[in-house]
C-alpha cells in the first residue's frame, strides 16, 4: 500500500500559498495554522489566517505537508518524503521521526480485506518521549 503525492488538480500558486509553503519548509517539526500565521506575521508577511488554513489544506492534499491531529488540534509539517510513512512524535518537545514498517502495511491490508474494504488509506502516529526528554 504505497502512497505518493496526490494527483489532485494543482491550484493556482499565489504568493500567499508560496509564503506558507516556504514558512512550513523552514519550520522544524509540526506546527498549527495559528502558529504558522504568527510566524508569517512576525516576518511581515500579511496573510489572513483563513488563507493560511486553505494553503495548508491544499499542501496536505497535494502531499507536500504531513498532517497530524492530537488533543491540541491539527498540526502540519513539510513532507520531506514522497513515500507513504508514519510519525513517531515526542509529546514533550515535538521532535518527529518519519517511520515506515511493512508489518503495519501488511496488517492494514489484512484487516481491511477481512472486512471487505478496498481502496484503503490510513494514518498512524505514535506518541512518546524522545531519548533526550526521557533522560531529562
Amino acid at each position: 500500500m504505497k502512497e505518493t503525492r496526490s494527483s489532485a488538480p494543482q491550484r493556482r500558486n499565489t504568493w500567499q500559498r508560496e509564503a506558507v509553503r516556504e514558512a512550513l519548509r523552514e519550520h522544524e517539526g509540526f506546527v498549527t495554522a495559528q502558529e504558522l500565521h504568527r510566524i508569517l506575521e512576525d516576518a511581515d508577511q500579511r496573510i489572513g489566517l483563513a488563507t493560511v488554513y486553505r494553503s495548508l489544506a491544499n499542501l496536505a492534499e497535494q502531499g507536500e505537508a504531513d498532517t497530524m491531529r492530537n488533543a491540541d488540534g491539527e498540526h502540519y509539517r513539510y513532507c520531506r518524503t514522497e513515500d507513504h510513512h508514519h510519525h513517531l512524535v515526542c509529546r514533550r518537545c515535538g521532535a518527529t521521526e518519519e517511520i515506515t514498517d511493512p508489518v503495519v502495511e501488511q496488517w492494514a491490508e489484512r484487516v481491511s480485506s477481512q472486512h471487505g474494504y478496498t481502496d484503503i488509506s490510513h494514518t498512524l502516529d505514535l506518541f512518546g518521549l524522545c531519548r533526550e526528554c526521557s533522560a531529562a
